[in-house]
């Protein structure tokens, strides 16, 4: 009897395999599965890092979707996804003052007043969300526009700050309800991608008169509401696209992005107090421009 390893009598040897080598089906998947978490990775760092910063988080996910070819329907309710882990790091960040508001609002007029202020700057751009926000999502949600809108902002921004900057509202405690209104229409302009949620509310509050420390800190606090309401009513419309297979991928992109934007929003509450918001503004339109001539030019292929 032929041992174990040897040929069987009567056959001949088997000529080894010249044909290439393809790995199981599992295996292939599996290094997919890891490109796919790098690039989760990837996508919650770049929305933890602008989701606060006046340089457009929606701006840069689209560009780095085009990029990473990270741009489909998953992609998309992947990146409502990580905007919820950065909404958490503020949370944790402000969790003393917000449990104090929500606890005291009966006893605590100035908690009252945060609630109510945030309650109204919250209004104009829910209102024009749901009127607009589908028809713009499917005409301007594209690398040039979001180019363009970052060279615009950047100049408002470079416009707003050689302004004579006279604060009437040093605290967020301070402000009324006409200045949330204010702030809350400023907020509607990040509707255009590209403009910065954080940057119109930051420099609209500015504008109107609010120092740059509560204009920073009214920001993170109006990001709550604004973006677990928009994220959990996206949720709903797209809830077909949810699948079981793509908690791996959450996971990852929402810790990258917990992590990255806790502390982004400690650097900034740092950095306002002693800086001008020049540097993003320069950033913004170099950025800007280097994507149109990219664009034109050919050296990048942006997609939709």
């Amino acid at each position: 009897m032929a041992q174990e390893g040897e040929p069987r009598p009567g056959r001949r040897p088997r000529a080894p395999s010249t044909r290439p080598y393809h790995a199981p089906l599992q295996e292939r998947e599996d290094r997919l599965d890891w490109v796919l978490l790098g690039k989760a990775a990837v996508m919650g760092v770049v929305e933890g890092l602008t989701e606060f910063l006046p340089v457009s988080s929606t701006g840069h996910l689209i560009l780095a979707g085009a990029l990473l070819n990270f741009n489909d329907e998953r992609g998309k309710l992947f990146e409502i996804v990580i905007q919820s882990a950065a909404i958490l790091a503020v949370v944790w960040e402000y969790r003393a003052r917000i449990g104090h508001v929500l606890t005291h609002a009966h006893t605590d007029a100035k908690a009252r007043r945060l609630l109510l202020n945030v309650a109204i700057a919250f209004v104009p751009l829910a209102l024009l969300g749901l009127a607009f926000g589908s028809a713009l999502k499917a005409r301007l949600f594209n690398a040039p526009t979001v180019a363009t809108t970052f060279i615009l902002g950047g100049f408002v921004i470079l416009w707003a700050e050689r302004r004579d900057h006279r604060v009437r509202v040093a605290e967020v405690d301070d402000m009324t309800a006409l200045d949330a209104l204010k702030v809350g229409i400023a907020q509607a302009f990040a509707l255009i991608p590209g403009t910065s949620r954080s940057g119109a509310t930051i420099i609209g509050g500015m504008l109107f008169g609010l120092s740059r420390r509560a204009a920073t800190e009214f920001t993170f606090f109006l990001a709550i509401p604004t973006l677990a309401i928009a994220g959990l009513y996206s949720l709903w419309k797209e809830r077909a696209l949810l699948v079981g297979g793509d908690l791996g991928m959450w996971t990852v992109g929402m810790l990258a992005s917990f992590v990255s934007a806790f502390f982004c929003v400690r650097w900034l509450l740092r950095y306002v107090s002693s800086h001008s918001f020049v540097p993003f503004a320069w950033y913004r339109i170099a950025f800007g421009v280097v994507v149109l001539a990219t664009a034109w030019s050919g050296v990048v292929q942006w997609t939709d």
